[in-house]
């Protein structure tokens, strides 16, 4: 049986203010067990302006088993970090922080936080994202008349994407804007509420992150106007649509980069890294991804700052686009003896903001985002290490393979649910909460193999359980819901078969039921999260929140666990799955995922 700690995160039930402004006083508040050691005290320690302070914390009252403490801070610091000290009456001292619980003293990186940043949108919280590559979603009427780049190699609808040599990004499908706006019907069926577009700049590739122009949407998409009809379209049915932009770099043929390299006096040539008079620094050394030189002034104006920059551009009248995906976030801005990475994070939201601060800032950032995500710009991040790493060495087949999130792994890794968890805390301890819950759950994505290739037996449904229902937002990379498949990141860019949508049936109505799940109920999109069993084959949580809770298995395994007393309050009532919950009792066979609502948490007043 897996012991009931003390607990905190930055859900609503601990702290007072998710958005708090410099000098405002939130109240935060922490349970306690009554299973746990005797307490003679509970104290807050602040770190503002780096000089730790303490405020003592006192005893609100007790519910459902659980003491609770509360205590008062003050936001000293636009990331004002916090950590709890309890002392035992026996004279021991524990410490308590985003990391866990911990006899000995703690790290300041795994503080709590309090963020003074603008707040990202209200919605962000509670959306789920659908991620679409246009090249491979859907063909319009319109398709056909349009004539073919020379770059382009024709590829039919049903052909298998070319993933090794030279032709793979030239492979050329032709899926349009209008083609997703014949195909909204599904996307509203699935439950998903937000569009991720993949570049929609004129390239020449068919991933278009090549874009040899920002001021314009590529004509064999359909141009602007095709755009403003998708997001006019998507908006009417409830649908968010944000975009990518490459803020790391352009392509070779962009009209910036061609004039940097015809007129070396010219401004453009500021835009990017020289080597010599002809070579530069380019993404990864790939020659046609020029780096961009954020030191330029009008490079910035050009490109993230104010409303007439191209950040600014797409979000304002009339095209309406709800906000940005950033490619290579984490590489944007440095180079060398150069990080302006923060400058031009905080320029593209103040962007926005000045737009209209409702939209939302997602970042590419693949491996760690600690750094980067502190929610003073992006307010959320599109990693692999906090949840589809582990998730897919949980759940996968672990057969050899050429390609795992860019790690040098012969074989997908064998993990534990111990092993899990432990990578996702890991990951996650170093980010603000809001942060958190903004920061993608994705088992795949257009840079990667599609998850379905390397499943193991029935573990689809618990993966994606647990990508609906962790703090985050969950991530469906169009097809994923037709059970398709791809060996790395080219290979999994496969074109709907929309002639053939009738035999997904059965994968589609699983990914709608649990797409629902997260949009029905308010605890997965605001409520806290505590971890009552952590085991190899067995994974159990709750998301809590004032007005209901949320309680999941995930199980790679059949199980049979009994939960310590008071690990949650009422009897569970069956949301999804067909485990059993008699009591504290859980049992059930595996793979399996299961959800039941409980009752709301109330604090004591």
């Amino acid at each position: 049986m897996q012991r009931l700690l003390p607990h905190h995160d930055g859900s609503p039930l601990y702290v007072s203010a998710d958005a708090p402004s410099l000098g405002d006083v939130v109240k935060v508040r922490m349970r306690i067990p009554e299973s746990y050691q005797a307490v003679s005290a509970v104290r807050t320690r602040s770190n503002p302006d780096h000089e730790p302070r303490f405020s003592l914390a006192k005893r609100i009252g007790a519910r459902d088993g659980w003491d609770w403490w509360e205590a008062d801070i003050e936001v000293e610091n636009p990331v004002h970090g916090y950590r709890f000290l309890i002392s035992h009456a026996d004279g021991s001292h524990a410490w308590l922080n985003a990391a866990g619980l911990s006899v000995i003293e703690t790290l300041d990186v795994h503080d709590f936080r309090l963020v003074a940043h603008p707040a990202p949108p209200a919605w962000g919280r509670s959306t789920v994202m659908y991620q679409i590559f246009p090249d491979r979603f859907a063909r319009s009427s319109a398709a056909d008349a349009r004539g073919l780049p020379s770059w382009a190699k024709p590829a039919k609808w049903s052909d298998e994407p070319i993933h090794v040599g030279p032709d793979t990004p030239r492979q050329f499908y032709g899926g349009d804007l209008a083609g997703i706006v014949d195909h909204l019907d599904h996307l509203e069926r699935l439950g998903v509420t937000m569009i991720y577009l993949t570049p929609v700049f004129p390239a020449r590739s068919n991933h278009r992150y090549d874009a040899y122009s920002f001021d314009r949407v590529d004509p064999l998409l359909g141009g602007d106007e095709a755009l403003i009809a998708l997001v006019e379209a998507a908006h009417a049915r409830g649908f968010r649509v944000i975009g990518d932009l490459t803020s790391n770099h352009s392509g070779d043929a962009h009209e910036w980069f061609t004039t940097a390299v015809a007129h070396p006096e010219s401004v453009e040539r500021g835009f990017y890294y020289w080597l010599s008079d002809s070579d530069y620094v380019s993404w990864l050394g790939v020659p046609s991804l020029p780096k961009f030189n954020w030191t330029s002034e009008e490079l910035r104006r050009r490109v993230i700052q104010g409303a007439d920059s191209i950040v600014g551009k797409w979000l304002a009248e009339p095209y309406n686009m709800d906000g940005w995906r950033i490619d290579v976030a984490n590489m944007t801005g440095r180079y060398r003896e150069h990080d302006l990475n923060g400058e031009v994070r905080r320029t593209i939201r103040a962007t926005m903001i000045g737009l209209d601060p409702d939209t939302l800032l997602v970042a590419e950032s693949t491996n760690d985002a600690n750094e980067d995500f502190q929610g003073d710009g992006w307010h959320g991040s599109m990693t692999y290490a906090d949840f589809t790493r582990p998730v897919w060495g949980w759940l996968s087949d672990h057969r050899p393979t050429d390609w795992f999130f860019g790690l040098p792994h012969e074989t997908v890794p064998d993990y534990t649910g111990v092993e899990v968890h432990a990578a996702h805390a890991r990951f996650t301890s170093a980010l603000p909460w809001r942060v958190r819950l903004h920061t993608m759950n994705a088992l795949d994505t257009h840079d990667t193999a599609r998850f379905a290739s390397h499943a193991s037996p029935g573990a689809i449904p618990v993966a994606l359980g647990m990508s609906m229902t962790l703090p985050g937002i969950p991530v469906v990379f169009a097809g994923d819901e037709l059970g398709l498949k791809g060996e790395d990141g080219e290979h999994s860019r496969t074109p709907m078969p929309w002639d053939s949508i009738d035999e997904h049936e059965p994968t589609i109505a699983l990914y709608s039921e649990l797409i629902h799940l997260r949009t029905g109920h308010v605890a997965l999109s605001d409520g806290g999260i505590r971890w009552l069993h952590v085991g190899d084959d067995l994974l159990v949580y709750i998301r809590e929140h004032a007005d209901e809770s949320v309680l999941v298995a995930a199980a790679r395994a059949d199980f049979d666990v009994t939960l310590e007393d008071a690990s949650f309050a009422g009897i569970p009532s069956l949301l999804f799955g067909g485990a059993q919950a008699v009591g504290l009792r859980f049992r059930g066979g595996g793979p399996s995922f299961t959800a039941w609502s409980l009752p709301g948490v109330k604090v004591p007043q």
